[in-house]
């Protein structure tokens, strides 16, 4: 006796055709995709069977639908990974991402508060960064490096050069990182870095990379446009540990 294979609901394979013309550039970001009675009239499926397709391409945010105005190509977004002890522009770039890195200063200061309690120093090297995506600025990143490795990396092109490849060719050996990413308002300065108006929402990550001997390396603050990356990260049974962490107190 044959098994008979399940078929695929119609509303996949319409979902996968339309992913597959959006990523081709074929409907490109603001780009209009036809009327939802067009749609249906060129895959031959109902209404219901294509608004189910939508929702489906809406979820892998390839797509926005707009009410009153149709359904919208939208931007790309990179992935923050957190997961993963390289720096922020290789990630990037291993995605297919456009990363220009623009200096804003280095120097050594004195640390802040939250950066020399990680640190145990309350002075050392600051790296200040924008990374842009596809011209865009979209992260803005300051990095505390302990001595003596500040002073081993403080003439480096960052433009060019990543601050954990700066770091490896001094033979200095990352071993783990902790972080922390939580929800925030834009604000100060780093609002003008990033050209954007105060009070949009950011994600903002605290990272504390360590080395071999088990003392902090680099401190790291990144904030993220919220609308410009998404955040991702992979489980396994021993891998990646995600601890969320809620502010609402109940009684």
């Amino acid at each position: 006796m044959n098994q008979q294979v399940p078929r695929e609901p119609k509303y996949h394979a319409i979902a996968a055709d339309l992913a597959t013309r959006i990523r081709s550039g074929e409907y490109r970001p603001g780009q209009a995709l036809p009327s939802q009675r067009d749609l249906s009239a060129a895959y031959g499926v109902t209404m219901m069977t294509l608004r189910q397709a939508l929702q489906v391409v809406e979820d892998d945010g390839l797509v926005s639908q707009q009410p009153g105005r149709g359904t919208f190509v939208t931007e790309p977004r990179a992935a923050y990974q957190l997961d993963s002890l390289r720096g922020l522009a290789e990630d990037l770039r291993e995605q297919g991402h456009t990363v220009r890195t623009e200096v804003v200063g280095v120097g050594t200061r004195r640390a802040p508060a939250w950066a020399a309690a990680e640190l145990g120093t309350d002075r050392a090297l600051r790296v200040e960064r924008v990374r842009l995506l596809g011209g865009r600025p979209a992260v803005h990143q300051v990095s505390w490096v302990r001595q003596p490795y500040g002073s081993m990396v403080r003439g480096v092109d960052f433009t060019q050069v990543s601050l954990y490849a700066a770091l490896s060719e001094h033979d200095v050996v990352v071993h783990r990182a902790t972080e922390r990413l939580r929800p925030a308002i834009l604000e100060g300065a780093i609002a003008g870095l990033l050209r954007q108006a105060q009070g949009v929402p950011v994600f903002v990550s605290d990272r504390v990379t360590y080395g071999m001997d088990g003392e902090p390396v680099v401190v790291d603050r990144a904030t993220i446009l919220g609308d410009a990356m998404e955040v991702r990260a992979e489980r396994a049974a021993t891998g990646l540990s995600l601890r969320w962490m809620s502010s609402v107190v109940v009684d």
